[in-house]
């Protein structure tokens, strides 16, 4: 019997600084195939509720291929491929990478180009909860509720220069179209002084999260008939060529080839949600 479920929602407003949106997916008979884990603004945090996860390319190739029951990924500019089975279930939490030293101990530029076993990270028994509530609860709601109770009860202080974390905020703001130097002169610090704090902190550039940000915007609003040269001029692309080129290197296909492979996989061709657009 097929099965597709999906289900996105914010979580609590607590948590809003440090966690973007939820993803919830329950897939069982579908045909089996390969995803692309493409780069996007936020750290990827997965919880499986069944099936492990089988990550066959990290976006670092030196990682070997693995299998996890929770996976965190830091901020990355090439795909990971995760092989799909044809049934699979659980939460994906999108990480703020300013929120991580609060939720987690410590920066996302420790995390970079890098796919770690959560446990690693959390510790087991907060993954052994965590999975255990998931399966435990009635409704989509209902889960990304418990894990809004777990990751509200690790929040501690934690330091940021607020130079940084306006600079990645108005990267992600700008989709990606605010250049390095104009927002090194709004910030009023050199440009290597910004990219080497950042970096730091973040684990990517300036210039490459901005990169990734306008990518991530582009990519989640290409649909089967879309004008590639209307969505690359409005997205801060040169040309229709540009928006292929950074296609190609980011998601290791063409834009036509994604949408062929990934359109119908829910996590791959959904939006954020609507009370997200803020960021947009």
């Amino acid at each position: 019997m097929e099965m597709n479920e999906y289900s996105q929602a914010r979580p609590t407003p607590a948590l809003r600084p440090y966690v973007a949106f939820y993803s919830g997916y329950r897939q069982r008979g579908l045909p089996a195939g390969v995803h692309r884990g493409l780069p996007s603004p936020w750290l990827t945090l997965i919880l499986t509720l069944d099936e492990p996860l089988v990550i066959a390319a990290h976006p670092d190739a030196r990682q070997a291929p693995g299998r996890y029951d929770s996976l965190i990924g830091g901020l990355h500019l090439s795909p990971a491929l995760i092989t799909m089975p044809g049934a699979q279930s659980g939460v994906q939490v999108a990480v703020h990478p300013l929120g991580c030293r609060a939720l987690f101990g410590l920066p996302a530029a420790e995390l970079a180009n890098v796919d770690a076993d959560f446990a690693a990270v959390a510790g087991d028994a907060v993954v052994a909860e965590l999975r255990e509530r998931l399966r435990l609860a009635p409704s989509w709601p209902a889960r990304f509720a418990a894990v809004d109770e777990v990751l509200l009860r690790r929040v501690h202080e934690h330091k940021i220069h607020p130079d940084v974390a306006y600079a990645f905020g108005r990267l992600v703001e700008t989709g990606g179209t605010l250049t390095v130097a104009g927002l090194a002169a709004e910030i009023g610090w050199s440009g290597r002084h910004l990219t080497d704090r950042f970096r730091a902190e973040v684990g990517l550039r300036p210039k490459e999260a901005a990169r990734v940000a306008r990518f991530d915007r582009a990519r989640r609003r290409l649909r089967p008939g879309t004008r590639l040269a209307d969505l690359a001029a409005q997205h801060g692309y040169f040309d229709q060529a540009h928006l292929a080129r950074e296609f190609q290197a980011l998601a290791g296909c063409t834009p036509s080839r994604w949408l062929a492979d990934e359109f119908g996989f829910v996590q791959a061709g959904s939006d954020r949600p609507d009370e997200d657009r803020a960021h947009e």
